[in-house]
């Protein structure tokens, strides 16, 4: 069927939520893409009999009167047969699949369901297509505690792929759209929610944010920041996220905060920090927000401190020497990306580009420990173009070398045990890329 002659709500399931348009190929051994369940046509849509629907009592059967596929429940098959033993099936009518199990029910049964599975489900029919809309699912996925954790960088300007970890999938997001002043402009990335926040300068003395919804798959421009800037330290907790200092438009640094809450779509003022600070990294620890390292004072000097803003009390706490050490001289160091650092199981983690080195924080004595080495093949530019993000349970570095005919970034993956060791890193793929990691961010949901 032609684009123009299909409905719209055939055209936006299919564009959003079909399994072509997400681009999913779980890889084999060799690395390979292997689709390993035939699909079938369910409407207009391609559906493929996932192991998570087979699970959940589902089964697709072709209906020769209406010449489509429908999804039935295994008690609707059951019930279907007692109907047509006891001649009792009223020509046949049923109620939906929907209908009989309820809404509370289906959602319980799709937060156990991976979430690249959602695509299969929402192109059933037009009620599960509103409901994983809704961001209902999402929404009790986080509160039972069922959440997967996908990266998502950008390789190439307005460009973004989003990778699943566990089943090594790769997806391509849609084109951003944007300005010629925010492609050419430095942009900081954030994933809070079901949404990917993408920040930077729309002209020379304003600011814009693009926001990727997970639920609509696609870009719309953002509701702005209270005090628009760049350079800042941010980091997520669920549906919110807090954004510390950064500059102005006038290049001045700045004290401010803001939390965004992803669901009601709000920005809120915060008290202001103990010190203005640019170019610094934030990350949440047990239930708090902090922010850390940066560029500050009147002379614009290295700072080695940080600050811990607790959600409760909202006062902002000064920590000393909370920032990782820097192995180089503090005249050159002024040139080096912002702190790399990330948080797994309440644990502060940081990269030493320069050194190649893991170093976590020890809490009780208040003091960074090295614990092994980086991935080999973790190149970057001063720190620039190193991704070292938080991913679950997992650390992810993200970086390669590169050439002048063309290089290639590696995902590695290592997860921190409690009994402490060296990184033990896994390549979880590798991908061609003429340049390094622009931005990179991590969604939890």
């Amino acid at each position: 069927m032609l684009e123009e002659e299909r409905s719209p709500d055939s055209c936006l399931s299919s564009r959003v939520f079909s399994e072509s348009t997400w681009s999913m190929f779980p890889q084999d051994g060799n690395g390979n893409g292997k689709r390993g369940l035939e699909e079938v046509v369910v409407g207009e849509i391609r559906v493929r009999p996932t192991k998570s629907l087979k699970l959940m009592g589902f089964s697709i059967q072709y209906d020769s009167d209406s010449s489509d596929y429908s999804v039935t429940s295994q008690e609707q098959q059951e019930q279907q047969s007692d109907d047509s033993n006891n001649n009792n099936n009223n020509g046949g009518d049923s109620l939906s699949l929907f209908n009989e199990i309820g809404r509370d029910n289906i959602i319980d049964c799709l937060i156990r369901c991976s979430r690249s599975d959602y695509g299969s489900i929402a192109s059933l029919n037009r009620n599960f297509r509103s409901l994983v809309k809704s961001g209902d699912v999402y929404r009790v996925r986080r509160q039972s505690g069922f959440v997967e954790h996908w990266v998502y960088f950008s390789c190439q300007p307005l460009e973004w792929v989003a990778f699943d970890p566990v089943a090594r999938r790769w997806m391509q997001l849609p084109t951003m759209p944007s300005s010629v002043t925010f492609m050419g402009a430095d942009k900081e990335s954030l994933a809070v929610g079901t949404d990917l926040l993408v920040l930077g300068q729309a002209g020379f003395s304003s600011y814009v944010i693009y926001r990727y919804s997970l639920l609509t798959n696609s870009w719309s421009s953002g509701m702005e920041m209270n005090a628009p800037r760049c350079l800042f330290g941010s980091a997520s907790l669920g549906e919110i996220a807090i954004f510390a200092g950064g500059i102005d438009s006038q290049r001045k640094i700045l004290d401010f905060a803001e939390m965004f809450n992803s669901e009601l779509q709000t920005w809120t003022t915060l008290p202001r920090m103990n010190k203005p600070r640019k170019m610094c990294s934030g990350v949440f620890m047990d239930g708090k927000f902090y922010v850390i390292g940066g560029i500050g004072g009147d002379e614009s000097k290295l700072l080695t401190c940080g600050e811990e803003y607790d959600l409760e009390t909202k006062k902002w706490t000064h920590i000393p020497d909370l920032s990782p050490p820097r192995s180089r001289a503090d005249m050159s160091s002024a040139n080096d990306a912002p702190p790399l650092v990330a948080v797994v199981n309440n644990q502060l983690y940081a990269a030493d580009h320069a050194d190649m080195e893991v170093r976590k924080y020890d809490k009780e004595k208040k003091r960074w420990l090295t614990v092994g080495r980086l991935p080999e093949r973790a190149g970057s530019v001063n720190g620039w173009g190193l991704a070292f993000r938080a991913c679950g349970e997992r650390l992810i570095v993200i970086g390669g070398p590169r050439n002048s005919g063309g290089g290639f970034i590696e995902l590695n993956s290592w997860i921190p045990s409690d009994g402490g060791g060296p990184p033990q890193w896994t390549l979880l793929d590798r991908k061609h890329s003429p340049n390094f990691v622009y931005n990179c961010a991590v969604m939890g949901c």
